[in-house]
């Protein structure tokens, strides 16, 4: 993808566009008063489909923008260290992020900005919850189709794999999540959000014994944060409850 660069001349703009019938003729139209625009136009146009693609490939989904984050209301939070994360200095260096609380707490809210934020960047993403991830590649009916569906979760710049602990799964499973991780492991990043501790994984993954290394490589060098707070759910179940009796009390009066 071409990116406007200020140091760049435009005729290596032009080459970086692939713009061969222009470059053909650049003697005879380089004072043109129209080339530059062209070729600004030409790299707004492809940053914009490239970004429309990343977005459509990433299978994001809805979410929530951070700065609606209520960081008032966790007990636990390291409120600087999430905020670090989405400078994806994580990404540079090739290092996950595991996200760790019960449910409705903010992990996913979390996970998927900093997915956004990536895309945004200019990084390719893939947003998956682990349930589906691990279902698509027990699918597959060969070693073959296996390989190749391996790559849609291990080629992205950024992996997200959301609840992982929500269910429990049988034999193999902890081996294909283990193959996810080791082809990814110090080559690219992985966000993970869980509401199990490590220690509790292998009650997801009963009688895996490749659990421990997975849990090796996805630890390595990884950012690991855990948020203690009631479910956000809960939280605004309870307040539109409370809204909801106030206007009716409201209205009675009246």
């Amino acid at each position: 993808m071409a990116t406007k660069t200020p140091d760049a001349t435009l005729r290596e703009r032009a080459a970086a566009l692939g713009l061969y019938g222009l470059l053909a003729r650049w003697h005879a139209i380089e004072a043109e008063p129209w080339l530059r625009p062209l070729i600004e136009a030409e790299e707004d146009e492809r940053c914009r489909r490239s970004l429309a693609r990343r977005l459509e490939g990433a299978k994001i989904g809805a979410f929530k923008p951070i700065a609606d984050f209520d960081w008032t209301h966790p007990r636990k939070i390291d409120r600087e260290a999430i905020e670090a994360l989405f400078e994806l200095d994580f990404l540079r260096e090739h290092t996950n992020v595991v996200l760790i609380g019960s449910g409705g707490v903010g992990k996913t809210m979390i996970a998927r900005n900093l997915a956004h934020r990536a895309i945004r960047a200019g990084h390719t993403v893939r947003v998956v919850e682990a349930a589906q991830m691990l279902g698509d590649l027990a699918a597959q009916p060969d070693t073959t189709r296996l390989r190749k569906r391996l790559r849609r979760y291990t080629s992205p710049a950024l992996l997200v794999v959301d609840e992982v602990g929500y269910m429990s799964y049988g034999q193999g499973y902890a081996d294909l999540l283990f193959q996810v991780v080791s082809q990814r492991y110090q080559r690219l990043s992985t966000i993970v959000t869980t509401n199990r501790i490590f220690s509790e994984w292998q009650e997801v993954f009963p009688s895996a014994t490749s659990i421990v290394a997975v849990i090796d490589r996805l630890c390595h060098n990884a950012e690991v944060l855990t948020i203690d707070a009631e479910s956000y759910r809960n939280k605004e179940t309870v307040e539109r409850n409370t809204t909801r009796r106030a206007a009716r009390r409201s209205r009675r009066k009246s």
